[in-house]
């Protein structure tokens, strides 16, 4: 008796929902889905949504550049360039380094803008084109003469400027002579030979500072682990220094070996080890430079790599180093 009592209440539902079906049709009406079904339905939605915003993204992906593909792209069209520059001739060469040194010392000013000094953008950027065509003038050691002019000019304007402090000079005067004087030693370098093997050796001293960022960076994402100088770039490793060494030493060897330059290995070592160290001196000071002002690039002319000023910061340093190096060993 108990299970058919049980039984009674199952039987009578079932029997109330197919009358109400029965009526729902007879009206000519659709049917309500049941709970569960009504259930299963808000559980699918969310899941289709999901599915197609997932879908959507991976559109998107694969429509745009990854940052490292960009990177790779924006790297190889400037170094292309730079490559056909020096082999075309020196004049090319100068006007290259002309306009990198232009757009180097631009994203300088504006950096120095950011700290609250007031620069004059004339004279800097004009003396920074000047620069690197000193070198190839009849003048012997036109660059002091440069360097003279622009004292002149700038003291000339701070006298008739009252608004003028002497925060704004020094940045005037530095501006050019850190982006620009410093960037004319690949002019001089590739000067000292016109032929091909002023351009091998100018490429050679631009591929160990390159090929050292590449290792650097490389080397430090993969294993490293303890920073090289984490206030200043927190990205920098030690291990990732070491890499960037061996790369710049591996060309200078190269260069050695080639036999076109009276250049003995020991020197050659040392050259690549020297040159190392200061372009990544120079890579920490831009950086120490951004963090003053608050920026993370100094520009975004170079997609993955940033503003000119990003991309040439080792090479200032680096290539007047190389070129200092290759004077006093009487290779130049």
């Amino acid at each position: 008796m108990s299970e058919e009592k049980q039984s009674d209440p199952e039987v009578s539902t079932e029997g109330v929902e197919q009358a109400a079906a029965s009526s729902t049709q007879d009206s000519g009406q659709e049917p309500k889905p049941s709970q569960s079904e009504a259930k299963d339905e808000k559980n699918e939605a969310p899941s289709a949504e999901a599915a197609t915003k997932d879908e959507k993204s991976d559109v998107a992906h694969k429509g745009k550049p990854t940052a490292m593909h960009a990177r790779v792209v924006s790297g190889a069209i400037y170094a292309l360039g730079t490559v056909a520059c020096l082999f075309l001739g020196t004049w090319p060469t100068a006007i290259l380094i002309a306009v990198m040194a232009f757009l180097c010392c631009s994203e300088f000013l504006k950096m120095s803008r950011r700290s609250g000094r007031m620069p004059n953008d004339v004279i800097a950027l004009v003396f920074a084109v000047v620069f690197p065509f000193a070198p190839l003038s009849n003048i012997s050691d036109a660059e002091f003469f440069v360097i003279f002019a622009l004292l002149v000019v700038c003291a000339c304007w701070y006298v008739s400027t009252p608004r003028a402090n002497l925060g704004d000079v020094a940045l005037t005067v530095f501006g050019p002579i850190y982006t620009s004087l410093a960037f004319s030693s690949i002019v001089i370098i590739r000067d000292s030979f016109p032929s091909w093997r002023g351009a091998l050796l100018t490429f050679a001293v631009m591929g160990s500072i390159w090929l050292s960022d590449s290792t650097a960076y490389f080397v430090g994402s993969k294993f490293g682990k303890h920073k090289l100088a984490p206030r200043i770039s927190p990205n920098k490793t030690i291990e990732g220094f070491w890499g960037g060494l061996a790369g710049s030493v591996l060309v200078w060897i190269i260069v050695y070996f080639l036999r076109v330059w009276n250049i003995n290995l020991v020197y050659a070592i040392v050259c690549g080890v020297l040159v190392n160290i200061a372009a990544v001196a120079g890579d920490l000071f831009e950086s120490r430079l951004k963090r003053g002002v608050g920026v993370k690039d100094s520009g975004n002319l170079m997609p993955g790599h940033g503003g000119m000023l990003d991309r040439s910061d080792s090479l200032l340093f680096g290539g007047m180093t190389a070129f200092l190096l290759l004077r006093l060993g009487g290779i130049l």
